[in-house]
């Protein structure tokens, strides 16, 4: 789909009717409660509409409904190829009303129309027709026995499960968690972040037009303390997946443990090295990489490479070319095609961002912030005890850090509580592969950034999450239950004899 114009993308936004109700139970609803929260434009501060401010009471409205829809089976129990036609169907309606989900999450976010239609529609699409055609494709085990002796392991689906999203990528995340949920055959109750709920409640109703069961699939908008945490806390949930900051991620294994022992799967915050040797190859194509990954998004990216570890020989050349692409990232109207970088989510986020910056005590370049709006700033650290190397700042900041050795490198980009991704940047096959493998971190790319694609599965080491993971045939894994099932064949006349 080719990109229009920022004046035909301002019009599109002006014509949006904004979903502004909980969709619970097959159809939009007001608060229980009556409450409304505004959500706003980050880039002008203009309100785009009020939206339901879901409380715990909505929470257990539709964990009811999720649970009767759950119980008679109207979804559970449907024959996998139905299921599967459903979710393409929804993949279809997704591609018909591409745009608008395009634009509304971008005016909603402050995510650039450039990567909204680039990236974020087109990979969600593909994540719930990907989830989909694996429906019918997974096959159930029959494990080893005697003759006397069938054991079945057959996977059933876990239940209700509370799926609780980020701001930075609201319509792809809400794609990684409920399509192979939906798949698996579970009932959803899901609350969007506060800053961008818009998508997840026209998503949600997309769904109901492609013919998802009514209760299956619920939107909650609303506060972490009024929704997420009641259905961290809820009783009738069976697990809950979240993905966002590593400190509300933790609060979600003290409400499991306070409650009843649900499943949780977390997926959190990152402090993602890229490593640079002296034998690196082609250099601008390493700065180009670097460039992707710390900038991207605004940075508003857990995988974000957020530390460059680089050997001092190429450190000088590598930051010349950094700094020549960086300035091919222009901050403006997201809803420009040309803009690369666009506003921050919030105010709130904004400032904390600036608070970093103001910590910076050698900003090699950029370092502009106004508005809401953040240009693209590298700043060199003395080691990696300074915060800007050890805390995830979640804006386009790249913190660099000088190294003179490879074992050095390994064991600085190791040094961090965080394990989500990695990059080594070497000609080495060797190297490579061995800093690959002494690399603590889910996902590791040589000479690239990338977080894999569909096929692979996306998680962290230590506290950038555990229980699971998201993408690839083992996030289906998050919303099963394995069943043994053990089936005595002796003969009862043949057993009397012996």
């Amino acid at each position: 789909m080719s990109l229009l114009t920022k004046d035909e993308y301002t019009a599109i936004a002006a014509g949006l009717d904004y979903p502004n109700g909980a969709y619970i139970d097959g159809g939009y609803r007001a608060a229980i409660s009556g409450k409304t929260f505004a959500t706003t434009n980050p880039a002008t501060g203009a309100k785009l509409c009020d939206v339901a401010a879901c409380g715990a009471e909505d929470v257990d409205f539709a964990v009811a409904k999720a649970r009767e829809a759950f119980d008679d089976g109207r979804w559970s129990r449907l024959h996998p190829s139905a299921r599967k036609d459903v979710l393409i169907r929804l993949a279809k309606l997704m591609t018909r009303n591409a745009r608008e989900l395009a634009v509304m999450e971008s005016v909603d976010s402050g995510k650039t129309i450039y990567d909204c239609e680039t990236v974020d529609l087109p990979e969600s699409i593909n994540c719930i027709k990907w989830h989909a055609e694996l429906i019918d494709k997974i096959y159930d085990q029959v494990a080893p026995a005697s003759d006397d002796h069938i054991a079945l392991v057959v996977r059933e689906p876990i239940g209700v499960v509370g799926l609780v999203l980020p701001w930075n990528f609201p319509l792809l995340m809400m794609a990684w968690k409920i399509a192979p949920a939906l798949a698996a055959g579970c009932s959803v109750v899901l609350k969007p972040a506060e800053e961008t709920s818009l998508t997840a409640l026209r998503l949600a109703e997309l769904a109901g037009e492609a013919g998802l069961p009514r209760g299956v699939l619920n939107v909650l908008p609303g506060g972490g303390a009024e929704v997420g945490e009641p259905i961290g806390r809820h009783m009738d949930i069976d697990m809950v997946s979240f993905t966002g900051s590593t400190v509300t991620g933790k609060k979600f294994l003290g409400y499991s443990g306070e409650s009843n022992a649900k499943e949780v799967v977390l997926e959190m915050g990152g402090k993602n090295p890229a490593i640079v040797m002296d034998d690196a190859e082609n250099l601008d194509r390493v700065a180009a990489h670097i460039v992707q990954g710390a900038f991207w998004n605004m940075g508003e990216n857990c995988s974000a490479t957020s530390r460059l570890i680089v050997h001092r020989d190429v450190k000088a050349a590598l930051l010349e070319r950094i700094e020549a692409h960086a300035r091919e990232w222009p901050v403006g109207d997201p809803l420009d095609p040309e803009t690369r970088l666009g506003a921050l989510v919030s105010p709130a986020h904004f400032k904390k961002v600036c608070s970093y910056l103001e910590q910076a005590e050698s900003v090699i370049f950029g370092g502009k912030a106004e508005n809401g709006f953040v240009e693209a700033t590298v700043v060199e650290v003395p080691g990696n005890d300074a915060a800007l190397a050890r805390e995830e700042i979640f804006g386009p900041v790249l913190s660099v850090i000088t190294v003179s050795g490879f074992d050095e490198a390994i064991a600085v980009a190791n040094d961090t509580d965080y394990g989500l991704a990695a990059s080594l940047f070497t000609a080495n096959a060797k190297r490579a592969l061995r800093g690959a493998r002494m690399l603590r971190a889910g996902t590791v790319t040589v000479n690239s950034f990338g977080e894999g694609d569909i096929s692979t599965p996306f998680g962290g080491y230590k506290q950038s999450g555990f229980g699971g993971r998201d993408n690839s045939i083992h996030a289906h894994d998050q919303y099963i239950q394995f069943k043994t099932i053990w089936l005595d064949l002796a003969d009862d006349a043949d057993e009397a004899v012996d």
